[in-house]
């Protein structure tokens, strides 16, 4: 009896081996792999690059810092939704792509392609590049001593990082398709092109600009 019940463990054991062993390796969009390197140490926890068809949580992450766990696309499509907002209030109206999640998933994607067809490259990789590239390191926090506001410089933590830099690529590519010709999805592709490439883009120049008020701060 005992010999039987340990061929039964054992089986079950390879069993589960076995699914385990079974990765489903999906493509973005059906099109584009997510296996790109993350050259920045301290941000490859926070760059989530598992292989998903549609990057698409359905609201499953939602404890503190699970949104880590989410597809690097899908928080960059979170931001798109609110890209008029700046600071404590909307500078521009961003209505026609609040609660339009596949909408945006779809310029996304027409953006992905834009980038493949000029970089000739994985458009998750040139996307990663901008996220090490354009997310800022440091930053300045103000808080009250007294009745007197002080401002002291802080190093940026890894999530904000790549959170901050989201935001200002959703904002910089919302501001250029604002009531202009362009489209956001030719708009998000530049952005992205030249937030990898360290050129002029707003997400740099944000960078940059915070970054100096950090130093000059010290």
């Amino acid at each position: 009896m005992r010999r039987k019940v340990e061929k039964i463990r054992t089986v079950i054991s390879s069993e589960k081996k076995e699914m385990v062993k079974r990765v489903f390796q999906f493509k973005l969009f059906g099109k584009w792999d997510s296996n790109a390197e993350i050259r920045d140490i301290s941000l490859k926890p926070y760059i989530n690059l598992e292989p998903h068809l549609i990057p698409r949580s359905a609201g499953r992450l939602r404890k503190t810092f699970h949104k880590s766990k989410a597809h690097i696309a899908e928080r960059l499509a979170q931001h798109i939704m609110v890209s008029g907002h700046q600071g404590k209030r909307h500078k521009l109206t961003s209505g026609v792509h609040g609660g339009k999640l596949y909408c945006i998933l779809r310029s996304i994607e027409d953006a992905f392609e834009i980038i493949e067809k000029k970089e000739n490259k994985n458009p998750i990789e040139v996307l990663v590049r901008a996220v090490e590239n354009g997310s800022l390191r440091e930053e300045i926090i103000s808080y009250q001593v007294g009745s007197v506001m002080a401002r002291e410089a802080v190093i940026t933590a890894p999530q904000r990082r790549v959170d901050k830099f989201l935001r200002f690529l959703a904002q910089g590519s919302y501001r250029k398709a604002f009531n202009k010709k362009t489209t956001i999805a030719q708009a998000l592709a530049d952005e992205i092109i030249n937030s990898a490439a360290g050129k002029d883009s707003f997400a740099v120049k944000e960078k940059e600009r915070i970054e100096r008020e950090a130093s000059g701060a010290r």
